[in-house]
């Protein structure tokens, strides 16, 4: 480290957090503004719960764009889109077809996998240092597949059968019972025995907890705002007043794209509207193992005794609002596939907006604003993958020349 700063991060989702805690670890003066009254209220709350580490790979690949046009007419689709005369969305989208192939998805993949398991391991050491449990487990991932060509792509790739392994329908069945009754329509499945499971909300508290026992750390609810600074820098505002600091971190996850407006910066960020249910159905239909549904892309994490369903991916819904249609499809899908799963009324419903990039890799580094670093994009695997783009932020921080931020 090339010295002490005193660091703003803006957002207090798994993001913002990790970024936090990193940071302050490394004797950093860190002040995270969130403008809600809690952490971790947005795209942090109620995801799928899974720690997906080595099934990374960025949704933009070959034959994607293929594959969702059939998707956007049936019922049930894990996939809409809404076309809107936004020029955002438009550019978003040819961007991401420009990233659907073979090719780009291996580079990003790549990417992907390094900033997982980098952060894999470093969280492993937070817990033994004490952070607070957030209901993490290690009990594995099992994605189903029910497409047999589908399956034979994936159990082809598998290249270490100590990370992952091909399973037939009757070992998928054996190895997770509460979804042996799709034993005859699944063609088998890869298991990734050192996958993980926990709460994103609680992860996000158990972190504010832990920060806020470090006397170089504090926690401000406003609204923040920037513009730009003199000599090539940008000014952060809080509640409309100047906020001195040496530099920014921006990690705000879909608001990170108003906010970088002023600066004359354009993120090329959108919001892939999700869905996620979570409820208490007997003991044996709570998975003990993650799995995930490929074809309807739909997952399924035992957290606690209760169970989370995520599912879906809206294109041009901006907005958090609870669809009933889509969660009615979601209800169904799930209560085909794990019958007996959902309560009457009580399976909780959550919607979110996951801030996403076009390839599928978060945007970690620095900008053309001397004292401003993005930590954004993370799309559905901000809780996989935030604790490694903390550790991503935390090299750059050292990195950046202290002349630069004075």
């Amino acid at each position: 480290m090339t010295g002490k700063r005193a660091i703003t991060i803006i957002g207090g989702g798994v993001i913002g957090l990790t970024s936090a805690y990193a940071l302050v670890r490394e004797g950093h003066d860190v002040t995270l503004i969130e403008r809600r009254e809690d952490v971790g209220q947005d795209a942090s709350f109620a995801n799928g719960g899974q720690l997906s580490y080595r099934y990374v790979s960025p949704l933009a690949d070959a034959g994607i764009a293929r594959d969702a046009l059939g998707w956007l007419f049936r019922p049930n689709s894990p996939i809409s889109l809404r076309l809107k005369a936004d020029p955002s969305q438009w550019r978003w989208l040819l961007a991401f077809l420009f990233a659907c192939n073979r090719q780009t998805n291996r580079r990003n993949a790549a990417v992907l996998l390094d900033l997982a398991l980098s952060g894999q391991a470093e969280l492993q050491t937070y817990r033994e240092e004490g952070l607070r449990d957030f209901l993490w487990r290690r009990p594995g991932k099992l994605v189903l597949y029910r497409n047999a060509t589908t399956f034979r792509k994936a159990a082809k790739s598998v290249s270490d059968p100590q990370l992952q392994r091909a399973l037939s329908p009757s070992e998928c069945a054996d190895l997770e019972p509460a979804f042996a009754g799709l034993r005859g329509q699944i063609s088998g499945g890869i298991f990734s025995p050192e996958d993980e499971v926990g709460d994103c909300f609680l992860f996000c508290k158990a972190l504010r907890e832990a920060l806020s026992a470090a006397p170089n750390f504090r926690l401000i609810h406003g609204n923040a705002a920037l513009t730009v600074g003199s000599k090539n820098r940008c000014a952060v505002l809080l509640d409309g007043k100047p906020f001195e600091t040496d530099l920014v971190v921006l990690a705000a996850g879909i608001a990170s794209r108003t906010l970088t407006r002023p600066l004359g910066i354009d993120l090329p960020l959108y919001g892939l509207k999700g869905y996620s249910l979570s409820t208490q159905p007997s003991p044996g239909l709570v998975p003990s193992v993650s799995v995930t549904d490929y074809d309807n892309r739909v997952v399924y994490a035992g957290l606690g005794g209760r169970l989370r369903v995520a599912a879906m991916v809206d294109i041009g819904a901006q907005d958090t609002q609870l669809n009933p249609k889509r969660l009615g499809e979601l209800r169904a899908l799930v209560n085909e596939t794990l019958p007996g799963a959902l309560g009457q009324g009580d399976d909780m419903p959550w919607a979110g907006l996951r801030p996403a990039t076009p390839t599928g890799v978060p945007i970690i580094n620095r900008t053309r604003y001397d004292n401003l670093l993005l930590n954004v994009g993370h799309g559905a695997l901000g809780f996989t993958l935030s604790v490694g783009s903390a550790l991503r932020l935390k090299e750059i921080v050292a990195g950046c020349d202290s002349r630069t931020i004075s």
